[in-house]
């Protein structure tokens, strides 16, 4: 598989492991229960999957380095520097690439946040998700608002770039309070803030407690009211809503793993269920590892890799590169969805939904917020 011409390629790596599976989450992930050699066994995978993948694509240039999950920061920082070090290896590097790792904010790991920057990690994103007490029980999370608070403290210690997930439209949550927990996470000292609606997802414990009706489905308007006064107040507070749910002080606050996702850049997914996007024999393949994690492992034994990439259809690839590009303020660049009709898109810019410039196609404000309904539109 020869690569056409030297290209970036981002790399994330997933682990996951928790130490406990929250109730709305429908990620890939496993209980974290002492499994000392089978996750010794995932890490010895995954440096075998990942020199795989770099010997199918060639001579790149390694543009950013992502460990999600899961809960990477359960990982040995151990190996989080070897898998970085390994990386640059097969990937060199001229300057500084951004290399962002997901933590928690618990004792366990708080107490690896230094080690993780000895390691190689320059960003950290954790995952707080409130900063009320009784919203972190329903959540299922196994921190509290006062660890919370702890645990971004040595973040900001150890790292000047630092970003925090939040959780929005939670039953009963009133919008004062949520501004007012927006202002409060503002000032903390962050450089980015990612606040996420609240979704019920089938396959997760909240969807099967509102099958039960146990649980109330949020309503879409007020989803619409949470997340117009989000962007409001962050907008306000000095964060530039860049995309859809990610909020950043200014360009250099923005995660760079992010944007070469959404802008197209090729990336390697590795470790198990991972996804990933790679250019080779002048087309744009994807790739999705065994999402089993001793499967996974067993396969990369056998292989060398868990997955067999697949070229994408013309028309899918500019499908998908609409979806994710109008999450953007920048927009899509026209020539990656030259192929689309997108026989609506004049209707859609009279109405002021979307704006065209000479080399983008934007969402406006008001097409953000209905983002959904207007790519439904524009791929009808």
């Amino acid at each position: 598989m020869a690569v056409l011409n030297p290209a970036p390629v981002a790399l994330y790596i997933h682990w996951p492991y928790c130490s406990r599976i929250c109730p709305y989450c429908d990620f890939n992930v496993t209980r974290d229960r002492g499994q000392t050699d089978t996750q010794q066994s995932l890490y010895e995978a995954i440096v075998a999957d990942l020199r795989t993948q770099a010997q199918w694509l060639g001579p790149r240039r390694l543009a950013s380095v992502f460990f999600g999950g899961g809960t990477p920061s359960l990982m040995k920082p151990d190996w989080v520097a070897a898998l970085i070090a390994e990386a640059k290896c097969l990937f060199p590097v001229e300057t500084d690439i951004e290399i962002t790792l997901e933590a928690n904010p618990t004792d366990a790991e708080v107490a690896r946040y230094r080690a993780f920057r000895a390691a190689g990690i320059n960003r950290l994103s954790i995952g707080i998700q409130s900063l009320d007490d009784a919203a972190l029980r329903f959540l299922g999370r196994n921190h509290s608002a006062r660890e919370a608070l702890a645990g971004l403290e040595t973040a900001l210690s150890a790292f000047e770039r630092v970003s925090l997930d939040l959780i929005y439209a939670l039953p009963d949550q009133c919008l004062s309070n949520w501004e007012e927990e927006l202002r409060r996470a503002a000032r903390l000292g962050v450089e980015h803030i990612s606040p996420y609606q609240l979704t019920i997802e089938s396959d997760t414990a909240f969807g099967r407690a509102a099958r039960r009706g146990q649980l109330r489905i949020p309503d879409p308007d007020r989803g619409e009211a949470f997340y117009e006064r989000t962007q409001t107040v962050l907008s306000e507070l000095g964060f530039e809503a860049y995309e859809v749910s990610n909020h950043a002080r200014g360009l250099a606050a923005r995660s760079q793993h992010n944007i070469n996702v959404w802008e197209g850049i090729d990336y390697i997914g590795i470790g198990p269920g991972a996804h990933g996007r790679l250019t080779f024999d002048n087309s744009r393949h994807a790739t999705v590892a065994e999402p089993e994690l001793k499967t996974y492992i067993a396969r990369v034994r056998q292989g060398g890799h868990s997955v067999r990439p697949e070229p994408l259809p013309p028309a899918e690839a500019s499908e998908e590169a609409l979806m994710l590009g109008l999450r953007l303020i920048d927009g899509v660049r026209l020539e990656r969805i030259s192929g689309l009709p997108l026989s609506k898109r004049d209707l859609l810019i009279a109405d002021g939904f979307l704006d065209l410039t000479p080399d983008r196609l934007r969402a406006t404000p008001k097409g953000r917020v209905v983002l959904d309904r207007l790519l439904l539109e524009l791929l009808s």
